[in-house]
């Protein structure tokens, strides 16, 4: 029962007045607050099957909560000479025209209407050049495999970033497989001792051969065994590559790239306590999500040691090939492309 108000001295009737103020506004809510404001997204580059992929998920006109907050606003659709890129950015730019995307005729243009950047350029030679601008303006952005189409153009995006200040990471989707996520802390595989890997693996002349298409399974390997490679041997036929990675302490990474027969993802993870496989391809929406909760918390989920060491690999390889197959030590490709960054200066 509500006290008589009339019945109490001036300040009891004072508290108790607010005290039915606060009542009623428990009862019909509060006034709604702002909502958030959305983040609006740009593309740089239209010509993968990836911009569509995206844009559908972060545009969703009721998206869950780990997609939301998010909108492609605006794209630029830069290219390349390479039939990969040249050949269907016409479609992906009318695809994404008709999701209702702006499409600006330069990346300055990009970046005067958005918060955050997807760059997607299908060609990693043209991301240094493209990523410039986006660090200048301190604007968060996720660069798509491959991070480069060289080792020394990656230690040049990465000494950007350190000195724009400018959060940004890469990765595959693969990467952000729940089970695959998962293998690193699975008490049923226990300590990692060892993995092998297997994916697609086409070659594009103008890009280290694994940068392209192997990318993907290379990103699965490391997910699984973390940084600690040493020496990396490979062997190259038509329809196959087989890399062979020693890790720090004599743990063995492999990876088997595919070009003839079947062609699909996995990886089987050996473990002192279990062996296990993970690593099939569970769609884009996992790493989406990352991406969303990078450009809220401008946190990166991959560590960009992480990265330049999977880098490092993959030329490593590169190398191994050119010299008959003998072990490169990673290092030494390190170091090579380190000297070429500090002559280009």
């Amino acid at each position: 029962m509500l006290p008589r108000i009339s019945n109490l001295p001036l300040i009891e009737m004072m508290f108790v007045a607010a005290s039915l103020f606060f009542a009623a506004e428990s009862a019909f809510g509060a006034e709604p607050s702002e909502p958030a404001p959305i983040l609006k997204v740009g593309i740089i580059g239209l010509d993968t099957s990836h911009v569509g992929e995206f844009t559908k998920l972060m545009n969703s006109p009721n998206p869950a909560a780990d997609l939301a907050g998010v909108r492609v606003v605006a794209a630029f659709p830069a290219g390349s000479d390479i039939p990969a890129s040249r050949d269907r950015r016409a479609k992906f730019t009318e695809q994404i025209k008709g999701m209702g995307v702006e499409i600006v005729d330069s990346i300055p243009a990009l970046l005067d209407k958005v918060d955050v950047v997807l760059l997607e350029s299908v060609d990693g030679r043209t991301h240094l050049e493209q990523v410039r601008p986006v660090f200048k303006a301190g604007k968060p952005v996720f660069i798509d495999k491959p991070l480069a189409g060289s080792l020394k153009d990656a230690l040049a995006i990465v000494e950007l970033g350190e000195r724009s200040k400018t959060p940004w990471f890469t990765s595959s989707s693969l990467r952000f497989g729940p089970a695959t996520q998962g293998a690193r802390t699975d008490p049923k595989i226990g300590e990692i001792t060892g993995c092998t890997v297997w994916g697609p693996c086409t070659l594009e002349p103008t890009h280290a051969d694994l940068y392209w298409y192997g990318i993907h399974a290379v990103e699965l390997l490391y997910t699984i065994m973390g940084t600690g490679c040493e020496t990396v041997a490979r062997t190259h036929t038509d329809g196959t590559d087989v890399a062979v990675g020693v890790w720090k302490g004599g743990r063995v990474g492999i990876f088997r790239g595919l070009r003839e027969g079947k062609e699909d993802y996995g990886a089987t993870v050996f473990g002192k306590a279990g062996i296990a496989e993970v690593g099939h391809n569970e769609g884009y929406r996992p790493l989406v999500v990352e991406i969303v909760k990078f450009f809220k918390t401008h946190q990166s989920p991959v560590d960009v040691r992480e990265t330049l060491e999977m880098m490092a690999f993959m030329e490593a390889a590169d190398e191994s090939r050119r010299q008959g197959g003998k072990p490169v030590a990673l290092a030494e490709v390190l170091a090579k492309a380190r000297e070429q960054a500090s002559a280009e200066r």
